[in-house]
């Protein structure tokens, strides 16, 4: 894991980890990190999609320059 993301990803599963769905449903970290609320806290889903989008952005990096184009859908109608 890149180490600009690490810190994300401590503090979601330290998030989780106070969550219903861990503490109580033991369910596991990953299930649960696909959860909405209220099953888990809205600071972890906002920590969830902080840590996408980081790494959303580092696999963006190592594409090529030709597919780095936004994609565009046409409406057919």
């Amino acid at each position: 894991m890149a180490k600009s993301c690490k810190g994300l990803a401590t503090e979601l599963v330290k998030c989780l980890s106070e969550s219903d769905c861990i503490k109580v449903e033991n369910r596991p970290y990953r299930e649960c990190a696909k959860e909405q609320s209220p099953n888990i806290s809205s600071e972890c889903v906002g920590l969830r999609e902080t840590y996408f989008n980081c790494k959303r952005g580092q696999l963006y990096i190592w594409l090529p320059s030709s597919t780095r184009r936004p994609a565009v859908i046409l409406a057919q109608g």
